[in-house]
């Protein structure tokens, strides 16, 4: 409940402080955002970023993998066993079952 209160609280913040900037201050924000998500050093900061936590995940998975090891049911551990083996477009998946884009 006090999560609830908490969203419900920042969405009357968000609704009152937007209405307030107005449709001009909206429209400087989002053509800031968009320079800078469209910056060279912010997408190659975002790409290392995406790829370490691929690397991060795929290592937390065998760690999980081999601490849980024989406790999880079958038809659980044959999903992951098979999502794993897939390839997607020729490339090995990662670990999670998507392919690594």
């Amino acid at each position: 409940m006090r999560y609830r209160l908490t969203f419900l609280a920042g969405v009357a913040l968000g609704y009152v402080l937007g209405t307030r900037a107005g449709r001009e201050r909206y429209e400087q924000l989002k053509k800031s955002a968009r320079q800078i998500a469209q910056n060279p050093a912010v997408r190659n900061t975002a790409e290392t970023a995406a790829q370490q936590g691929r690397v991060y995940a795929g290592k937390a998975f065998h760690t999980v993998s081999d601490k849980v090891g024989d406790r999880v049911p079958e038809s659980v551990a044959q999903r992951v066993r098979s999502l794993r083996d897939r390839n997607v477009n020729g490339q090995p998946d990662d670990d999670w079952g998507t392919s690594n884009t």
